[in-house]
């Protein structure tokens, strides 16, 4: 029989176990500096309008609770914006939950090295909210990098993919929008160096202790949320420091790289998952969730919460990121 004494020695040390853990996933660097900001090529205003367009004027997206309309709109809109760039767009049509759904293709040819390919995407459906940071976010980037891309060479193959059916219930499951691609590339031996993917990139603030981790990853982090992280997977972890690199030659928005096994939490929340699991190199560009924004998956998701300076020089980053990557003439 355990003693009175033993059980207090018991709860004592798992409440400070419990405690010591807790503290891992608050940000330790206290020191870390707040963005200065300054002048950006891209406009904080398309970025805006963009954002507004798809989690205001449609609104929630997704195939339940009467937002496939708005789903089908989104469509209308991402691939409306697409052919003004100049593309042609493709779909990579599969039925989901007995309903028809879209993956989103343009595709910026490359000139001496068209077989290798570099995706850039986003999902653009929502989890029966507006979705403004999750994620007409980073639908406004991939539209910006794309529209930026138009008018320039590259040697490799640039596709820009708009993902559908990222939010539960699908997952991590096959109706993922971006597991279809990702499984359907890999069966034609699609060469992809890397795929970009860009989830949830316009919550920014300045407060200390604003910063969340998964545990035992806050020690060797900042606690302020005013930075774009970039999670990489081991095996991809050549494709984040070539991109990290090239980010800072563009940007001076703090850009902070994890490279983390995919079971730690958060870790393969979102497209590049999908990436991973068909073998290629691909990386997540965040402002890292519900470790920051309180907004997540709520219905005060909405483009008033975003700081839209910080988007517009997360995208000045991308922009030379793209160049480095796809090799730009």
């Amino acid at each position: 029989m355990i003693s009175k004494k033993e059980i207090l020695r018991l709860t004592l040390f798992t409440a400070a176990a419990y405690t010591s853990i807790k503290l891992t996933t608050l940000g330790w660097n206290f020191m870390a500096p707040a963005f200065q900001g300054g002048k950006t090529v891209t406009r904080p205003e398309r970025l805006k309008d963009t954002v507004t367009a798809l989690a205001v004027t449609i609104g929630p997206r997704d195939l339940f609770n009467n937002n496939k309309a708005r789903l089908r709109l989104s469509e209308t809109y991402i691939t409306g914006r697409l052919r003004a760039a100049g593309y042609k767009v493709e779909f990579q049509e599969y039925l989901s939950a007995g309903v028809k759904v879209r993956n989103i293709i343009a595709v910026k040819p490359g000139l001496s090295a068209p077989g290798e390919v570099i995706v850039i995407g986003a999902h653009y459906d929502t989890y029966n909210n507006p979705g403004a940071d999750d994620n007409a976010s980073g639908m406004a980037g991939v539209l910006e990098l794309a529209d930026y891309a138009a008018g320039n060479k590259f040697s490799k193959t640039v596709k820009f993919l708009a993902f559908v059916n990222e939010e539960p219930p699908f997952f991590r499951e096959d109706g993922m929008g971006s597991a279809v691609y990702a499984k359907a590339a890999a069966a034609g031996k699609e060469d992809i160096k890397a795929a970009l993917v860009l989830e949830m990139i316009g919550f920014f603030t300045e407060k200390r202790l604003s910063q969340r981790y998964p545990p035992f990853i806050g020690p060797f982090f900042p606690g302020r949320g005013n930075f774009i992280a970039q999670v990489s997977n081991i095996s991809s972890r050549g494709l984040a420091a070539r991109a990290g690199k090239a980010f800072r030659t563009a940007s001076s928005l703090p850009l902070r790289t994890a490279v983390l096994p995919s079971f730690v939490p958060g870790a393969d929340y979102s497209d590049h998952r999908s990436f991973w699991r068909a073998g290629y190199p691909a990386v997540m560009f965040t402002d890292t969730a519900f470790y920051r924004n309180a907004n997540y998956h709520k219905y005060t998701d909405l483009p008033a919460t975003l700081n839209y300076e910080y988007m517009a020089a997360f995208i000045d980053g991308m922009k030379a990121v793209v160049d480095d990557l796809a090799v730009k003439n």
